[in-house]
């Protein structure tokens, strides 16, 4: 049975708050968050209690509201009560109303860590849930048969981020004795019997079955759960060890060299831990392992990101907006900010100029120009005169040439005049607009980063 010495032993061995430290209590009013207020309250640790009505229950949820508030004076602490509309935000997120639930409960939670209160309320420091170690053992099951990584094996931490759950070592027979022991009351969730939600479908149904072929299979899983936590450090120590000696970091592109990944020992999972950071799901490893036998410009995307091959290398890019900026130039505009900085626009005497070859520096022969000028990112179709050319280019093949990767032609602007290309701009101008000895004016163009 839970017992006071072994709730403060475990918050000690596990070095997830000090006694001083001030608490906010996430109090739905069932069993388990009234067991972990009573059990704060005989530790002497200050805390606050907030609660969520989420309006899905009707009387029952505003029952559980003022329960939590009567809790609130029986243990003479602040309660915060927040009132949303979870089935309208399912509906608008399109989630379902366990995830919509979660989403809001949290957001609400860390505002409440991260906003001073500005009162004479203290601030609190952590937040405390009362998931259990049947809770632990149902989030197992559940990431198992969802498809998870190593993380999602190890189940819930007893600290993560601002959120600490002391509980995590107790099951819930051992709450009842301990609710039983001291007298506590506390509301039933009725939705807590339905079996529309997968949580309750696997503690209704699946477990109990489970338990029948092997009843200590929840016993083995608190145990599995304990070595998978020690393993997610070995694991993830040696993932970062092979992880950097793979992944290059350049600007905001991530590059991976395809042979030395094809190769690697255990490539799924390089591929997963490489990817994951970048809103990937476990379901597009294989996708992606198949870029390092896929023809160049192939790409597998994500909400944010796209992995893309190209040449001897794996890209990990942002993904490109499908609106690009169209900026005009009226004449005597001399600064004009854009993607890459700033461009700078001088129009000077001809006989002045001294020409070098930084890149980004156009010449350009203000004669030849007409307003307003365009400065706009490529487009296939898009041709020039590249300096030095009398026949016309493609920018595409022209940019094929300049061994641009797929991400790097993607950030390319052009300069018009005129609707003909003058600049691409950090990279050739047009021969037909450049510099000739009957020159007269010169307009220079800086790009300025």
């Amino acid at each position: 049975m839970i017992t006071l010495k072994r709730f403060i032993e475990g918050i000690e061995r596990e070095k997830l708050f000090l006694p001083a430290e001030v608490l906010l209590l996430a109090v739905s009013g069932g069993i388990d968050s009234v067991v972990l207020c009573e059990l704060c309250s005989q530790a002497g640790y200050i805390f606050h209690m907030a609660h969520v009505n989420f309006q899905l229950r009707g009387e029952e949820s505003d029952r559980d509201e003022q329960f939590v508030k009567n809790l609130g004076e029986k243990y003479a602490c602040p309660v915060l009560v927040k009132h949303v509309d979870a089935a309208s935000y399912a509906t608008e997120k399109k989630l379902s109303i366990q995830v919509a639930a979660r989403e809001l409960r949290y957001n609400w939670f860390n505002e409440l860590l991260s906003t001073p209160s500005g009162n004479e309320i203290p601030q609190p420091k952590w937040m405390l849930t009362a998931h259990h170690a049947g809770d632990n053992v149902e989030t197992l099951l559940m990431n198992f048969f969802r498809g998870t990584g190593i993380s999602g094996l190890r189940g819930m931490l007893p600290r993560q981020g601002k959120i600490i759950r002391p509980l995590l070592p107790f099951n819930r027979e051992e709450l009842v004795a301990f609710a039983a022991l001291n007298q506590l009351r506390w509301v039933e969730d009725s939705s807590n019997a339905s079996d529309k939600y997968a949580r309750n479908y696997f503690r209704h149904a699946i477990i109990p079955l489970v338990n029948k072929i092997f009843p200590e299979a929840e016993n083995n899983l608190l145990d599995n759960l304990a070595r998978f936590r020690d393993l997610e450090i070995i694991y993830n120590q040696a993932m970062k060890k092979h992880i950097g000696k793979l992944l290059r970091i350049k600007g905001d592109e991530a590059q991976v060299p395809t042979l030395a990944l094809k190769y690697a020992k255990a490539v799924n999972s390089l591929v997963y831990e490489i990817i994951k950071p970048y809103h990937f799901t476990s379901l597009q490893v294989k996708e992606v392992v198949h870029l390092l036998d896929a023809e160049q410009g192939k790409y597998v995307q994500s909400p944010t990101h796209r992995v893309i091959r190209n040449r001897n290398w794996l890209l990990i890019a942002s993904n490109i907006t499908e609106t690009s900026a169209h900026i005009f130039i009226e004449k005597g505009e001399s600064a004009i900010v854009f993607e890459h900085g700033v461009l700078l626009l001088e129009e000077i005497i001809a006989s002045s100029i001294k020409i070098d070859t930084d890149k980004l520096v156009a010449f350009l022969d203000a004669k030849m120009i007409r307003y307003p000028l365009l400065l706009r990112k490529w487009r296939p179709g898009d041709y020039f005169y590249p300096l030095g050319m009398r026949k016309k280019k493609k920018v595409s093949r022209f940019l094929i040439d300049q061994k641009l990767s797929p991400t790097e032609k993607e950030k390319v602007w052009i300069l018009e005049s005129g609707k003909k290309i003058i600049w691409v701009t950090g990279m050739r101008i047009d021969d037909r607009f450049k510099l000739s000895e009957k020159t007269k004016s010169a307009l220079i163009i800086k790009v300025k980063g």
